[in-house]
C-alpha cells in the first residue's frame, strides 16, 4: 500500500543490451544478474534480456541459478560464486554450469554424474590472474588439466578470469592479467585440453579493451545504465527509478529539532515533509542531512536522521507542495519547478561508496514495477 516503489524501464534495459552487443564485437553476451539482477529483479530482467538476444546469464549463487531456471529461463546459466556445498546434484538437475576453482571439486561433480547416469557435465575453470579471490593460479594449471583427464564425467567448456582494476584508469593492469590468462590457456592446451569458450571482460573491460572480449563478455552494471568508469559510455540509459510520495507536512518554528537524536534544528520557520522511505528500503542512513529528493522538479534536502521506514525533507523553498506529491529518490523528475535527476553515481559519491552498492541495497520490500514505455 505504500507509494514507495522502484520502476524498472525494460526499454532502457534492451537499449543497453544492444549497446553492449555492439561494443562486444561479436562476442556472446552473458548478462551478470547476481544480487537479484543488481536489485532490478532477476526473473523479469532475465526474461527480457533472453528475449532480446542475450546469449547467457551469470549469477553468483546456486540458489540464484535455480530461481531463474524455475522462472523458465532457457539460456546457459553460469554460477560464478564457486561454492556449492553438497548440492552438486542441483547443478545437474537444473542444467547449471559451475565455475570450478579447485581440482577437488571435479571429483565431486564426477561422482554426481556417475550416480545420475547422465552425460558429462560442463564446467568453467577460473584462473586467478591477480584478483586473489577465487581461481587456480597459473602455476597450478597443469595439475588442474591432469585432474580433468582423470574425470571424463566432467567436460571443460570454458576458461575464465576476472579483472581487479578494469574500472580504474590503469590499462596496464588489464594487459598484465590478460598476459597471464594467455599463458594459462597455453599451458592448458599443452596438456591436451582446449576450452570451447574463454571470457574475462566485465562491463568496464569490454568497453575499454577489445582484446579482453574473447568468446564471451560478462556485462553487469552497464546493462542497468550505470557507467563503470566516468565518461566511458554516456549512451547508456538508467533502468531503475525509485519514487515515493509525501505522507505528511508540518510547519515548524525556527530552532525545532527533527528526527532521531535531534541531529538537525531548523534555522528558520520551515515546512517539513515526511516521506515513507528509509534505510530498510535501501535509502541509506548515511544520507541523513546530506542527501536530497526531487519534489515538483526541484531538490529538497534530507533533514534529520533517516530512520528505518521514513525520512524528512525541507520543502520550505518548494511552492504549492502537497501531501501526495511525488518524490524521486533515484532517477529523473520533470515538474512545475523544473527538472533534475539523481543518479546512482551521485548517491555513491555522497556515501563514499560505488553505484553497485547503491542499486543492490534497494531492498525487496520496495516493489518493482516493470514499464514498457
Amino acid at each position: 500500500m505504500r507509494p514507495t516503489r522502484a520502476e524498472v524501464n525494460l526499454a532502457h534495459l534492451r537499449h543497453n543490451l544492444r549497446f553492449v552487443q555492439r561494443a562486444a564485437g561479436g562476442a556472446a553476451v552473458w548478462a551478470v544478474l547476481k544480487a537479484d539482477g543488481y536489485g532490478h529483479g532477476a526473473k523479469a530482467v532475465a526474461r527480457t534480456l533472453e528475449r532480446a538476444g542475450a546469449n547467457g546469464i551469470c549469477v553468483a549463487l546456486l540458489e540464484e541459478g535455480i530461481e531463474l531456471r524455475e522462472a523458465g529461463i532457457q539460456v546457459p546459466i553460469l554460477i560464478t560464486g564457486g561454492y556449492y556445498g553438497r548440492a552438486w546434484g542441483e547443478l545437474l538437475r537444473h542444467d547449471l554450469t559451475p565455475v570450478v576453482h579447485d581440482p577437488a571439486q571435479l571429483e565431486a561433480i564426477a561422482d554426481e554424474v556417475k550416480f545420475a547416469g547422465s552425460e558429462p557435465h560442463k564446467i568453467h575453470v577460473k584462473i586467478d590472474t591477480g584478483m586473489a579471490r577465487l581461481g587456480i593460479l597459473p602455476a597450478e594449471v597443469g595439475a588442474m588439466a591432469k585432474a580433468l583427464h582423470r574425470f571424463p564425467e566432467v567436460k571443460l567448456e570454458g576458461l575464465m578470469t576476472h579483472f581487479a582494476c578494469a574500472d580504474s584508469s590503469d590499462p596496464e593492469s588489464i594487459d598484465h592479467q590478460l598476459d597471464l590468462f594467455e599463458e594459462a590457456t597455453l599451458a592448458m592446451r599443452k596438456e591436451g585440453i582446449t576450452p570451447e569458450l574463454r571470457h574475462a571482460a566485465n562491463s568496464a573491460a569490454l568497453l575499454k579493451t577489445p582484446r579482453a572480449c574473447y568468446d564471451v563478455v560478462r556485462p553487469g552494471i552497464a546493462l542497468f545504465g550505470v557507467q563503470p568508469s566516468a565518461g566511458l559510455c554516456p549512451e547508456l540509459r538508467p533502468v531503475m527509478r525509485v519514487r515515493t510520495e509525501i505522507a505528511a507536512l508540518r510547519d515548524l518554528p525556527a530552532g525545532a529539532p527533527i528526527g532521531y537524536g535531534a541531529t538537525f534544528h531548523t534555522a528558520r520557520p520551515s515546512r517539513i515533509a515526511t516521506v515513507p522511505v528509509g534505510y530498510a528500503d535501501g535509502f541509506s542512513r548515511g544520507l541523513s542531512n546530506r542527501g536530497s529528493l526531487l519534489v515538483r522538479g526541484k531538490r529538497a534536502p534530507v533533514v534529520g536522521t533517516v530512520s528505518m521506514d521514513m525520512a524528512m525533507l525541507d520543502v520550505t523553498e518548494i511552492t504549492d507542495v502537497r501531501v501526495g506529491d511525488e518524490c524521486v529518490v533515484l532517477g529523473a523528475q520533470k515538474g512545475p519547478l523544473g527538472q533534475d535527476e539523481i543518479t546512482a553515481e551521485e548517491i555513491a559519491r555522497t556515501l563514499g561508496t560505488i553505484p553497485w552498492e547503491v542499486l543492490t541495497d534497494i531492498s525487496r520490500r520496495v516493489p518493482r514495477f516493470y514499464r514498457e514505455p
